[in-house]
């Protein structure tokens, strides 16, 4: 059928797991734009959605750590935290092996795609499910660019990775949904935690709402550590989004919310 919903958010623990430490207006302009998106989303009638991730360690670690990883399995469980830490109740997503199987077959042309028939859901993934299918509706497809353990993949494989998605959710019949999660900056789990680079943060979704690759492309992982932190490395993901869509984004909410750790992105982009 074809790609039928793109879309990006934040995955930071903070924002289930801290909610109630947060100013709040912030918090529930966040959690209001998360129900935009779960309505568009919804709206679009997706037969599957893939999430494309920055896995936490949680599956892979550095004695195996593929670039890329698609799911193809029957059903997934989350969180693999402790759920009364994020406050997210474990639950069991439903997969599409088959679905899984075909568009990793049409991916690999060309790009190097691992596959898992084991996969447990980090908060990566069980955030933004907590917000987009609170009622565990949706057949997951979970996606996974390597943003922690370098050597990273390069942005321009990154690009490469969402391009691929692209040709083969348009290749297959189902109707299929996309959301890329991540942080933009953030210091995740050092004494920085909660530092936040507003003015990186903007300039990076300036040149991704105008799908401008040329300038997403523009960056090398020495500068962004220095700017944005290890967390800021889950541009990837981001930028795998936008070559799936195609079109020109818009961001329906962006704050800096220490207290969760991240600046707090919301944002959709057309698909062309």
């Amino acid at each position: 059928m074809s790609l039928v919903f793109t879309g990006i958010c934040s995955h930071a623990p903070g924002i289930t797991g801290r909610d109630d430490r947060a100013p709040r207006p912030l918090r529930d302009g966040l959690y209001d734009a998360f129900e935009g998106m779960r309505n568009a989303l919804h709206a679009s009638k997706p037969d599957a959605l893939i999430v494309v991730a920055a896995e936490h360690f949680a599956n892979f670690f550095m004695n195996n750590m593929p670039a890329y990883a698609i799911g193809m399995s029957d059903q997934y469980t989350g969180p693999i935290e402790d759920p009364d830490w994020l406050r997210i109740p474990k639950r069991e997503a439903k997969g599409d092996p088959d679905l899984s199987r075909r568009l990793v077959a049409e991916m690999l042309k060309t790009v190097d795609v691992a596959y898992c028939e084991e996969w447990q859901f980090d908060h990566g993934i069980m955030v933004p499910l907590h917000f987009l299918d609170p009622a565990n509706e949706l057949t997951i497809i979970p996606a996974n660019i390597n943003c922690q353990g370098p050597p990273l993949t390069p942005l321009h494989r990154a690009w490469t990775f969402g391009e691929a998605i692209r040709r083969a959710a348009d290749a297959v019949p189902q109707r299929i949904a996309l959301v890329a999660t991540g942080g933009i900056s953030h210091w995740p789990a050092t004494p920085d935690s909660g530092r936040i680079n507003e003015k990186w943060d903007r300039d990076f979704l300036d040149r991704w709402t105008a799908n401008d690759r040329e300038r997403l492309l523009d960056y090398t992982d020495e500068a962004t550590y220095a700017d944005a932190g290890q967390g800021g490395f889950e541009i990837r993901t981001f930028i795998a989004a936008a070559a799936a869509a195609g079109g020109k984004g818009r961001v329906h909410f962006y704050e800096p919310i220490p207290i969760f750790a991240v600046g707090c992105t919301i944002a959709t982009m057309e698909i062309t």
